[in-house]
């Protein structure tokens, strides 16, 4: 059978049979298992109570010698901080794609093209630009505006946050 043109069909020159009538708006929509924008700003403030405040903890009062020496040196101190956390969450990210807030949450990190976890430099790559996004906020406040929910960290690195099933999550 020869496809049919959209102009023959609208000006009725031929009729649509049963099978090829058109899906509704419901049947068309694809289900993606994006994260949501809440669920993301989940996983990150459980992320950042479980994995940064400790870190500032050991920096501020361990390395920087308390609240004064933090406040003399705020950008060494920030190094302090954004670097082992850039290494815990790579750690965690490449051992299960997850993070402590992700885990809870029940979502997981995923190269867009392949489905599959990313490599190593990706992740890397990836949280070295969510840091650079944060200082922005407009790397942040993408996933607001977008139906997939992609902050600019993710479009750069072609990564994902999807949430995976229950059923799944509990057996890795």
């Amino acid at each position: 059978m020869a496809k049919q043109r959209f102009r023959e069909v609208k000006q009725g020159n031929i009729k649509q049979t049963e099978s090829k009538k058109p899906l509704s708006e419901k049947e068309t929509q694809s289900y993606t298992p994006y994260a949501s924008a809440g669920l993301k700003i989940k996983a990150f403030l459980t992320d950042a109570f479980m994995l940064v405040m400790p870190i500032m903890y050991l920096v501020f009062y361990f390395i920087m010698g308390g609240r004064e020496g933090f406040a003399e040196h705020k950008l060494l101190g920030w190094v302090y901080i954004l670097v082992p956390l850039v290494i815990v969450q790579t750690l965690f990210m490449w051992k299960t794609g997850q993070t402590p807030g992700y885990r809870a949450y029940n979502l997981s990190l995923i190269d867009s093209q392949t489905g599959k976890r990313p490599t190593l430099f990706i992740i890397v790559f990836r949280n070295l630009s969510a840091i650079l996004s944060l200082f922005t906020f407009f790397g942040w406040f993408m996933m607001f505006f977008r139906k997939d929910h992609k902050t600019l960290h993710d479009l750069l690195t072609a990564t994902a946050v999807v949430r995976i099933p229950a059923k799944d999550h509990d057996k890795e």
